[in-house]
């Protein structure tokens, strides 16, 4: 999912929420130096009503109910109390003074100690008694939940209201309102409302939620939207030890690992809800860390957490957000079970993390109530659904929402649905959203065609010389049972045209059962990847590139055509076979694909017809998927993928030319290290019994590029090695900004350090080298060919550097012994 595209369409169209407030107050935090005071706690006087400033000391604070004064505290400082004239006050200047003496308190300066500090003790308590508290209580349990998802554009100012962007858009500025966290104006682009049941089981470990109702306005039929409207929310737990958003790892304020992370100070006591609880204030050591800063309440009894308030620093180590809020509030069930009733998550988008930059606001409100308990349910009610989706739940009367909400939306909420759909209906507002839409998906939507992808329209290789693409696909809805897609392209140099069609058919959505066919003659880069496939439009990357090192004149001409058949009986495996014919011929003078004939090795052949069947299958736990179509996409998260394949070759049928099996496994599975970061292992072995040419071997994957393209060996030439037999491990090491940021001069720079290694062992018969006229002396890598690399990312927030090193095999000819590879990306 490209994420900048996305962060551009809510610049372009962001629309309005509101809440009603009687009291604000917004300002900065310094001691007697002008210093900023970060972390500082600001409280309305005699409530529970608080905020902490940020590690610039600057806070906004905001109350439905009225106030008059607000208490500043920081430890080390001495408390203040600031008298509120008005309901509103902005920009106050609040100067604290280091504390004399304190008779009740230990005070603390920078670092909190680790002994004697009674919020450590504290804190070792909710540890003992974490699976002891919530729905861990209970074997089962199941509750309604109602979800509210919003998003926002801020800091609307009156240069921006009268851009020529906006002209004849005019109406939407009437819902401008203040955000209660950060004291910005914003604007809605995006409202999604839903109600569902959720289910669980301790014991199996399983979660099931059923949707009842849902209901949206905005950009409800853009699939990069929903996609990442689905990676934005995953559900966390505070309890655990990390907590992961944006694809990134944050160290939770609970963690065990949270005193070698977080500054503790015992802040306050008090009665919440008839319940005796501590108030602790949290703050990273170090900066530059993916950390929180906040505080919450703990209950003296059961150490259940009753109320948390945490947002993630600003030096912390993540692209495109400048800040994150989250609130949870739990109530006390049957005097002693604490259950979560209201989680609330707010995103602040923003192209830099400067406090006037404008950003997009992403906002979640979760509500639970009706909780049950151990009323068990068959383990086969909690598998997942293949694909299953009932329209119904999207075509719920107003009638049955205002029954239903689990908090009834106040008139400028519900004037959002009204203006959104409003919007949409003025042509130039379509005209943006079909420019980004284009930007996004790569297709140009013409009716129910589109023409794409866009980026495919040029390439350039040796044989082909200036390559031009056009392509299209049928497109009625992100859910369509059936689509069709071709293109064709024409080289300048080999002065042919190449064409592509395909199509697919579910004819089954409960199992996903779904058929497939095409035909592909195009210029081939043959051994780019290890792995085959017969996917008819696939195109290696290796074979259209503009920007190579080294000649490459190895290209093959291919025909490919294919019949399939797969299935998806459970969630995430899925079962296929299919049935290909291709011919392989070299497409250059100076590349061949020669075998001998013969016994006598006298005859040659420089063409190869084969036929062949296949069977597939595919394991891959923890995978999200958006839309219920013939083609999915990938939620942004991570998950491992198990891939079996054989193969079969027949002789003679359709004039093929060799009986050959394959076998073929490929392994991935993503480590997620807490805050060290992430590793990806990936293993890859295979085998083919029987006597075959060069244009049946499994070839190393070579990278004669200068951008970083995985599963392929940086310092390897194309046909540098060829085998008949191979076993391939590979593993890299994304720390995040990890190390750099323990180096002063490194932190704001906020670049992240990347290590990795390869190896591939592999072997060819003497039977496959007996046959080979190609003139291409085989090699194999029969000593373990390996490489390892170091590499720098986050450079500018989208380019990462790889430096790789060859560890062995520096004799073999035209030896690449170091290579620098770059890529482009936008990560958080």
């Amino acid at each position: 999912m490209n994420k900048s595209l996305l962060l551009c369409l809510l610049f372009l169209w962001t629309i309005g929420g509101t809440l009603f407030a009687q009291t604000k107050v917004s300002g900065v935090i310094v001691d007697k130096l002008n210093q900023p005071v970060p972390f500082a706690n600001v409280a309305f006087k005699d409530s529970n009503e608080g905020i902490v400033s940020n590690e610039d000391g600057h806070f906004y604070l905001e109350s439905k109910n009225t106030y008059t004064a607000v208490i500043v505290t920081s430890v080390g400082f001495s408390d203040r109390e600031i008298t509120l004239e008005k309901a509103v006050n902005y920009n106050l200047r609040i100067r604290l003074n280091e504390a004399e003496s304190l008779n009740e308190v230990v005070i603390f300066t920078g670092k909190t100690s680790k002994k004697n500090n009674p919020a450590l003790d504290i804190l070792r308590k909710i540890w003992e008694r974490k699976r002891k508290n919530g729905l861990y209580q209970f074997d089962q349990y199941q509750m309604e939940k109602y979800e509210k998802v919003e998003f926002d554009m801020n800091t609307i100012d009156s240069a921006f209201m009268k851009s020529k962007i906006f002209k004849g858009m005019e109406f939407v500025f009437k819902h401008i309102d203040t955000s209660s966290v950060t004291g910005k104006t914003y604007l809605p682009i995006f409202i999604n409302e839903s109600l569902s049941d959720v289910y669980g089981n301790n014991k199996l470990k399983k979660v099931k939620e059923k949707l009842n109702a849902n209901k949206n306005s905005g950009f409800s039929d853009n699939q990069q939207i929903l996609s990442f409207v689905k990676d934005l929310y995953s559900d966390y737990d505070i309890y655990n030890n990390h907590l992961t958003f944006f694809d990134k790892s944050f160290t939770s304020p609970l963690s065990k690992t949270g005193i070698d992370v977080y500054n503790y100070v015992l802040r306050d006591s008090a009665y919440i809800d008839k319940k005796w609880c501590y108030n602790i204030l949290f703050y990273p050591r170090r900066k530059n860390e993916l950390t929180f800063k906040g505080d919450f309440w703990v209950n003296d009894t059961t150490f259940a957490i009753k109320k948390i308030n945490m947002a993630v620093t600003k030096s912390a180590n993540i692209n495109w957000v400048k800040d994150i809020y989250i609130e949870q509030e739990f109530e006390v069930k049957n005097d002693s079970v604490f259950l979560l009733t209201r989680d609330y998550m707010m995103s602040d988008f923003a192209l830099n993390k400067k406090e006037d930059s404008k950003g997009v606001y992403g906002k979640r409100t979760t509500l639970y109530q009706n909780h049950k308990f151990n009323i068990e349910k068959p383990a086969g009610f909690y598998r997942d659904e293949v694909n299953y989706i009932d329209n119904e739940v999207y075509n719920k009367s107003e009638a049955y929402w205002e029954e239903n909400r689990f908090e009834n939306l106040n008139k400028d909420e519900k004037g959002i649905y009204k203006m959104l759909d409003t919007l949409q209906t003025v042509k130039k507002f379509r005209q943006l959203y079909n420019l980004v839409s284009i930007l996004g998906s790569g297709y140009v939507q013409f009716g129910h065609i589109d023409y794409g992808p866009i980026f495919s329209s040029f390439g350039y290789n040796e044989v082909e010389g200036i390559r031009l693409r056009a392509g299209g696909r049928t497109y009625f809805g992100p859910n369509d049972v059936w689509r069709l897609q071709g293109y064709t392209a024409y080289g300048f140099d080999d002065n042919k045209f190449k064409y592509g069609l395909s199509g697919k058919w579910m004819v089954d959505k409960k199992s996903r059962i779904i058929l497939s066919g095409g035909n592909r003659r195009d210029i081939e880069q043959i051994g780019a990847s290890l792995t085959t496939t017969n996917d008819v439009l696939g195109r290696s990357f290796a074979s259209s590139s503009l920007f190579s090192s080294g000649s490459n004149g190895k290209l093959t001409n291919i025909n490919l055509s294919n019949l399939g058949i797969e299935i998806e009986p459970i969630k995430n495996l899925t079962f296929q076979t299919g049935f290909s014919y291709r011919t392989l011929e070299s497409a250059s003078s100076t590349f061949s694909l020669d075998y001998y004939t013969d016994n006598t090795f006298t005859t040659t052949k420089s063409d190869l017809k084969q036929s062949e069947v296949n069977f597939q299958i595919e394991y891959t736990p923890n995978r999200k998927t958006i839309g219920y179509g013939v083609e999915r996409s990938d939620a942004d998260s991570p998950f491992s993928r198990f891939y079996v394949n054989y193969s079969h070759g027949f002789k003679g049928l359709l004039n093929s030319d060799f009986k050959y099996e394959k076998i073929q496994l490929y392994y991935k599975q993503p480590i997620i290290i807490g805050p060290l970061g992430r590793s990806n292992v990936i293993m890859e072995v295979g085998k083919t019994f029987g006597t075959i040419p060069l244009g049946l071997l499994n070839v190393i994957p070579g990278n004669q590029t200068y951008f970083t393209i995985e599963n392929t060996f940086s310092n390897l030439n194309f046909y540098e090695f060829v085998t008949d037999q191979y076993a391939m491990l590979q593993w890299d090491h994304n720390f995040g900004g990890r190390l750099f940021s323990r180096i002063p001069f490194m932190r704001k720079l906020n670049w992240r350090e990347i290590v990795g290694a390869k190896a591939v062992y592999g072997t060819v018969s003497d039977a496959n080298r007996a046959i080979n006229a190609s003139g291409l002396v085989y090699n194999a890598p029969e000593d373990v060919y390996w490489e390892y690399s170091a590499g720098i990312g986050n450079i500018f927030k989208v380019l990462r550097i790889d430096f790789a090193w060859r560890g062995n095999y520096f004799n073999t000819p035209d030896t690449q012994r170091f290579s620098i590879k770059g890529s482009f990306g936008f990560y958080f």
